[in-house]
């Protein structure tokens, strides 16, 4: 049986009106929102009608099984704030699709792969890499907890899903960069996913009067995190590739008044690259910019616990048959590419063999409202993948 498109593209926009913002094709569906949670047990349906066995994780996780030891599709169902339309919710209908059409097939929407309390947290738990009674503990930026969060769910959990179930996982995801793009070309076949470092520093210097503090006299720990950044970037000059990639993206000032000076700053940082050697040497200069950036500036500093996920190379087996899919799909229209995005694959690749597809993001954009994609590169998407899975159904 052939995958049918128009019911995959008909069922990617059903998915889209969970927490459709009203912005073009944006989503606002974060973890254990209204949105997400109608979104999973809608995708439970469906799994359902489609003849698979319905299972939900303590999690959040939402599996369709298929009978006997199967190969594993999927993706994440949850967005960021303010999201795109098809970031993680591809790789869920698609598999969706290909489990229709293809025996042995099962499916799997992980939660929070977008880390409102953490980071690809539903698969890390799955995984064994996180404990939890430990991430349960986790608040996210309103001060909820996970395990407050994951309460709103009780009712669609079955209970564990063993890992036993399964040969392998693929994960078909939009590229969320310009690569593809760029090039006019369809398909790219992930060779390995980077790995990341992310943790948060603090200054804390003296809050005072904005207008009576001359400016020799001031600790100011905002004027410290500016120098730390300019350090950081000049001290990375040396180590990082043109690959690597590093990001303050999340920054709390207390008292946040503009008549004040601020007494203390705490900020992210999170640098990632397919070197671990490179990730241990920028960790060191993140560290030791800090205590020197504070020395210099009279501030005090810490440095709270490393988030981090290793370098991650898929199947060689998975990866083949992407290969030969793409090539009969999109000749002369695909390629060979790392993953500079995180993916729940980094985190399954602990149990199984993985392996990962892409489709072009168009301009590049992801993590906005007008995140999107050509219908016909989705549907090429679609098709590699069922093409691959009918390969491998059997024989992983």
């Amino acid at each position: 049986m052939e995958v049918d498109p128009k019911r995959f593209l008909d069922d990617l926009h059903k998915l889209r009106a969970f927490g459709a913002s009203g912005v073009g094709k944006g989503v606002v569906r974060p973890a254990f929102s209204q949105a997400d949670i109608a979104a999973r047990k809608w995708l439970c349906e469906r799994f359902a009608q489609a003849g698979l066995q319905v299972e939900v994780d303590p999690m959040g996780n939402v599996f369709g099984l298929a009978e006997g030891r199967s190969l594993l599709l999927g993706s994440h169902s949850d967005s960021q704030p303010e999201g795109g339309w098809l970031d993680g919710a591809l790789g869920v209908i698609a598999a969706l699709e290909v489990a229709r059409c293809c025996d042995g097939i099962s499916v799997v929407s992980f939660q929070d792969e977008e880390g409102r309390f953490g980071g690809l947290t539903g698969s890390s738990v799955w995984s064994g890499y996180t404990a939890q009674e430990d991430v349960d503990k986790t608040v996210d930026y309103q001060g909820l907890s996970l395990l407050e969060a994951r309460r709103q769910i009780a009712d669609m959990v079955t209970g564990p899903v063993s890992p036993e179930h399964f040969k392998g996982f693929i994960e078909l995801h939009i590229e969320q960069g310009l690569t593809l793009h760029a090039a006019g070309e369809q398909i790219g076949v992930v060779t390995d996913i980077v790995g990341t470092r992310e943790v948060e520093v603090t200054f804390e210097g003296q809050q005072n009067h904005a207008g009576t503090t001359q400016m020799h006299l001031r600790k100011d720990a905002v004027q410290g995190m500016v120098a730390y950044i300019s350090a950081l970037n000049e001290r990375f000059r040396n180590v990082v590739t043109p690959t690597t990639v590093w990001t303050t993206g999340h920054v709390t000032v207390h008292p946040n008044a503009s008549s004040i000076v601020p007494g203390k700053v705490s900020f992210s940082v999170q640098w990632r690259d397919a070197d671990a050697d490179r990730l241990r040497r920028m960790e060191t200069i993140v560290r030791e910019t800090a205590q020197d950036i504070a020395d210099q500036a009279g501030l005090a500093t810490r440095i709270g616990p490393m988030w981090q996920l290793e370098p991650t190379p898929m199947d060689n087996a998975l990866r083949a048959a992407l290969e030969g899919a793409a090539a009969t799909v999109a000749p002369d229209a695909w390629r060979k590419m790392p993953s500079g995005a995180l993916h729940d694959a980094t985190n399954v690749a602990r149990l199984m063999p993985v392996a990962m597809l892409f489709v072009p993001s168009i301009d590049g954009v992801s993590h906005a409202f007008d995140e999107d994609t050509a219908e016909r590169d989705l549907v090429a998407g679609l098709q590699v993948l069922a093409k691959a899975a009918h390969a491998l159904t059997g024989k992983v």
